[in-house]
């Protein structure tokens, strides 16, 4: 059974930086897109962030162009997410997925649809 364990929010002040982690087992996650995702109180899951299955491929949401990073060490099949310059509006849920398609069917997933497998969350709390 596939699960995804997510780490690392907390509670940071403005212009503070936090490192999510998602670490994942029950099969091999090196063929696949993973994504990172958020949420917060009455608002819809909204992408965040995705990597291709070998890290050569990143896309990001406009709103966090320039101050997040994702990456991945597909040994420890753990994917990250470095925030940085943190901002009151990056205050949500955070949430790790898994493509439901194989990099050779699905070279890269951006929406939320594409990805089948999730965390359970992670909480990013930011003061302003």
């Amino acid at each position: 059974q596939v699960q995804l364990v997510e780490s690392g929010g907390g509670l940071v002040q403005a212009g503070g930086s936090l490192r999510l982690s998602c670490a994942a087992s029950g099969r091999t996650f090196s063929s696949y897109t993973m994504g990172w995702f958020r949420q917060a109180p009455g608002k819809e899951r909204e992408f965040v962030a995705t990597i291709s299955w070998r890290g050569g491929r990143t896309y990001y949401a406009d709103s966090v162009k320039g101050r997040f990073t994702i990456s991945r060490d597909n040994a420890k099949n753990t994917v990250y997410l470095q925030m940085n310059s943190l901002k009151p509006e990056d205050t949500a849920l955070y949430y790790c997925a898994v493509d439901r398609e194989p990099y050779f069917v699905r070279p890269i997933a951006t929406t939320v649809s594409d990805f089948g497998s999730w965390g359970q969350g992670t909480q990013v709390t930011v003061s302003s």
